[in-house]
């Protein structure tokens, strides 16, 4: 191999290189807000609960999201956490949102977030999220984002 095409095969390196760096500095971390606390079953064997949130993408490109991590408290409690796969997009600067099924046992847990959830139904109670997104786009690590609020607790058919 001539010195010609080794340098070719450096800069073209480099330039890969720069494109994945860039691609991460360019993702502005959208707003990931709670909207509403289903609660789809309560009773002593269990709790399932339906959280909903909106998204707003500030990105000037749509924004595919592959997973959702997500850590949330309720009136200053870890409530839920976990991990999903998913397969949304969120239009560039555009809104979008996202449901996740949640199956707790608060008697088991805590016994506190279950006086908190049924306090919630009749009044908004503090929340607090944080999380990562992960992006389908090449190269693009997981955005994170985190967000406080308040959230009224509804149940199903309401």
């Amino acid at each position: 191999m001539n010195i010609r095409w080794s340098s070719i095969f450096v800069c073209a390196g480099a330039v890969l290189l720069a494109g994945c760096a860039s691609v991460q500095q360019f993702v502005t971390a959208p707003e990931v807000r709670l909207r509403e606390v289903q609660v789809e079953n309560i009773d002593v064997s269990g709790q399932k609960f339906l959280l909903s949130f909106d998204v707003a993408n500030p990105n000037p490109f749509p924004l595919p999201i592959s997973t959702i991590r997500y850590a949330l408290a309720l009136g200053g409690h870890a409530f839920a956490s976990g991990e999903s796969a998913s397969s949304f997009t969120v239009p560039a600067r555009g809104d979008g949102e996202f449901a996740l099924s949640v199956d707790l046992n608060l008697l088991q847990t805590a016994p506190e977030l279950l006086l908190i959830a049924r306090d919630g139904l009749r009044r908004e109670i503090d929340y607090s999220l944080q999380g990562e997104l992960g992006v389908d786009l090449p190269y693009a690590k997981p955005v994170a984002f985190g967000t406080e609020g308040q959230v009224r607790l509804r149940t199903a058919g309401y």
